[in-house]
């Protein structure tokens, strides 16, 4: 299909995604950033797993959770990294309409339980500091997979329902998608019908799966500072305030970008600031995940050094 093709009655089968850039000497550039920035993350996310496996003093609720995170952030890297790859060595830049919505399926899918699995980190914190006494039973082994188990099957609920329902409008006019992966933003403006049902169900999902989960929040960590301030000893009130405000700073940067993704909607059409906050979703949270998170938490660098010592030398 050629770029940007438009007809009356035709269907569009595939689409074109411009990318990041079209300036040669940056594609090289970004090229090799990209490719480092996505070796590094996954390679640092599953040095993490293995330590957290490995490391008995690891085998806690919290940890069991940051290891799902960090399953999530590669997850969430490749779905949308390898491809933009591809696509800056490569003068094809078309992605079938099922692949694209295939990449939009999964996004959405590890998007959704990433914000629920911050919710239960949160929840989390607030047993493991406000009621100490009965952290245990309540965060037992069973209670973690069932976590991680609703997460998974609301998120693909979610993520299953925006899909079908983007399967529905037509596509029968300009096919290129401003943009390096396929989402719904970009998507709708492109819809040659209504799009009134795809949008609303976008918003009973930002509630569902957006405002609840940072009410929550907000009231778990509520609880956690009120208890943290009645702490007499400065050095307990210092690890757990060290503790939470490392998972804050993620909460932060993954409402702030997945905000203004979304309140974009009704714009004429996308610009390069979509394909700012895109990176920042997709590429940098997740690196920004794996050094927030872990690399900063001693007990981590301390299981990835014994890791790292237990490896045979030649």
């Amino acid at each position: 299909m050629d770029l940007g093709a438009s007809g009356n009655g035709s269907v569009v089968t595939e689409f074109v995604l411009l990318g990041v850039t079209e300036t040669p000497v940056l594609q090289s550039i970004l090229f090799v950033t990209f490719l480092l920035i996505y070796v590094a993350t996954v390679g640092g996310n599953f040095s993490i797993l293995a330590a957290i496996l490995v490391e008995p003093k690891l085998h806690t609720p919290m940890y069991f959770f940051l290891g799902n995170l960090s399953l999530l952030d590669v997850g969430c890297i490749t779905v949308t990294v390898p491809a933009m790859l591809r696509h800056l060595m490569s003068n094809n830049r078309n992605i079938p309409d099922r692949s694209c919505l295939s990449q939009l399926f999964f996004f959405h899918l590890l998007a959704g339980v990433d914000c629920f699995l911050l919710t239960v980190l949160a929840y989390d914190r607030y047993l493991a500091i406000c009621q100490p006494l009965t952290y245990a039973t309540r965060m037992g082994w069973g209670i973690q997979r069932a976590m991680v188990g609703m997460s998974c099957v609301f998120s693909f609920s979610s993520a299953l329902t925006q899909t079908v329902a983007l399967s529905t409008p037509k596509f029968c006019g300009p096919n290129v998608i401003n943009h390096f992966y396929c989402d719904l933003p970009q998507l709708f403006q492109l819809s040659c019908s209504s799009i009134q049902l795809n949008e609303k169900l976008l918003f009973v999902a930002a509630g569902f799966m957006g405002v609840a989960p940072l009410i929550l929040i907000t009231v778990s960590y509520a609880h956690v500072v009120v208890a943290v301030l009645r702490i007499c000893s400065a050095e307990g009130r210092k690890k757990a305030f060290s503790t939470c405000s490392s998972h804050l700073t993620v909460v932060d940067i993954f409402y702030r970008t997945g905000v203004f993704s979304y309140m974009r909607l009704g714009s004429v059409k996308s610009s390069d600031k979509d394909k700012g906050t895109g990176i920042l979703n997709t590429v940098v949270n997740p690196m920004l995940n794996l050094l927030i998170y872990s690399l900063r938490n001693a007990d981590v660098q301390g299981a990835l050094r014994r890791l790292v010592g237990r490896w045979p030398s030649k």
